[in-house]
């Protein structure tokens, strides 16, 4: 069961990094090129569909996998391996939610661009960094 958990989790964040990655390196140079707000707002339309439950996915298989290797996670005993790993990774979360809750209610709604672009870029390195924290969690720590 564990495993199958882990096999989802990994495909969740391939989904989310890799729409980013797409995102920050595909479209955004494109939009900016051409100054047009509506080429990030047509890839996110399409995206969201498949993002943001890859998301939802990675939270909960998350959850599923912290109370498999750090049970006594809420002892705080950042020595621990994975209450580490699992305290960097919800960091990283707020950092990505607080983002995308001010991007969605302040930037899209009046249509700024380049203020956009340093949050998809922002967003892009928070999601590179969530798959540093688990690959390190796994390969035995490089954190």
């Amino acid at each position: 069961m564990l495993k199958t958990v882990i096999f989802i989790h990994i495909l969740c964040a391939c989904i989310w990094t890799g729409g980013h990655l797409v995102l920050c390196l595909a479209v955004l140079p494109k939009a900016l090129k051409k100054k047009d707000f509506d080429i990030i707002h047509n890839f996110e339309t399409h995206y969201e569909r498949v993002g943001i439950p890859a998301l939802l996915g990675l939270v909960t298989t998350g959850i599923v996998m912290a109370t498999q290797y750090a049970p006594a996670f809420f002892d705080f005993d950042i020595q621990d391996h994975y209450t580490r790993h699992i305290l960097i990774k919800f960091v990283l979360l707020f950092c990505t939610l607080a983002l995308a809750i001010h991007a969605r209610f302040f930037l899209i709604p009046n249509k700024r661009l380049v203020p956009l672009a340093y949050h998809i870029i922002g967003v892009t390195s928070l999601s590179v960094l969530f798959t540093l924290v688990g690959f390190s969690v796994r390969a035995g720590g490089i954190l």
